[in-house]
């Protein structure tokens, strides 16, 4: 599920989104949740690519057994990776294949050229092929495989970002949410345990409440928050900062404002590491400088 700083991210992209092309904020919260559902269909898109490889894996075996002139390893293939227990989990899932069923857009076909190209360099890959040699089987080293598998297929795979950027606008910018509920995936999937659910991208209605006040309470009280920011800047004008530090900094002082049960320090560390992803390499400085002389001020604990 979307922790709060990815809950965090969310309301900054949909700020700054906002700051570029004002519209009511009804529809831009709409637009908000609409966009972390979206990741959810990622996230299954991604597990479907796991699967997808194992799929191919079976039907390359099933075609070499129809050769003309077939050899030992056609007639009698190395069922190590076919037999993968995470792989075979991930593929009985319920929810993954009713959430497919619904959204048959989100299944590979064994035809298409990304997963045939990513399927034959797994396979001639050293780690595969090791993998492939060993004998007998363990779930411990199933499951490590299938995560080294993804990280290098998937997470790490820049060509498998721009190919899902391409088929969604919004993927590219949260692929690095649905790669981690991947990953815990993996890792939550137990051996004497069927994996029967996934993860959910909210947890409750207290995170969707938060997410939508905290947009809200941003863009409603742009101007009295601008000028908090303004009087904090020391020398500085307020035009020339950079349009995500200002976005992030808004965020941040709107969250310390409405939410005071939350300890303020929380808080500033939460937008250091969003300032990481969204902003320029020496943005974290000045933000902690910023929201830190913010809570000072007000001795805000």
């Amino acid at each position: 599920m979307l922790g709060r700083r990815q809950i965090r991210e969310k309301v900054v992209e949909s700020v700054y989104a906002y700051y570029q092309n004002p519209i009511k904020i009804d529809v831009l919260e709409k637009n908000m949740f609409s966009s972390i559902e979206k990741i959810y269909n990622l996230y299954i898109c991604e597990l479907n690519f796991l699967v997808a490889l194992k799929n191919l894996a079976e039907n390359q075996m099933e075609i070499g057994k129809t050769k003309y002139l077939r050899t030992d390893s056609d007639l009698n293939p190395n069922q190590k990776f076919i037999n993968n227990q995470v792989l075979i989990k991930l593929e009985e899932n319920p929810e993954r294949l009713y959430f497919t069923g619904q959204h048959k857009e989100l299944k590979w076909d064994l035809h298409d050229d990304f997963l045939v190209r990513t399927f034959q360099r797994m396979t001639a890959g050293k780690r595969y092929q090791d993998f492939m040699k060993e004998e007998g089987f363990s779930f411990e080293e199933d499951q490590k495989f299938i995560g080294k598998l993804f990280l290098r297929y998937v997470a790490e795979n820049e060509d498998f970002h721009d190919y899902v950027g391409d088929r969604e606008l919004t993927w590219s910018d949260d692929i690095h949410i649905a790669n981690s509920m991947v990953q815990k995936t993996i890792g939550f999937i137990k051996e004497n345990e069927d994996s029967r659910t996934l993860i959910k991208m909210l947890k409750d209605e207290e995170d969707k409440d938060f997410a939508g006040k905290l947009l809200r309470d941003t863009l409603n009280n742009w101007e009295p928050t601008e000028k908090i920011l303004s009087e904090r800047l020391e020398n500085w004008d307020l035009e020339r900062v950079a349009v995500m530090d200002k976005v992030i900094l808004m965020t941040a002082l709107s969250e310390l404002q409405a939410f005071k049960l939350t300890p303020s320090r929380v808080i500033i560390n939460e937008y250091i590491e969003i300032s990481k992803v969204f902003a320029t390499d020496r943005s974290n400085i000045f933000i902690n400088g910023i929201l830190d002389k913010y809570c000072k001020d007000l001795n805000r604990i």
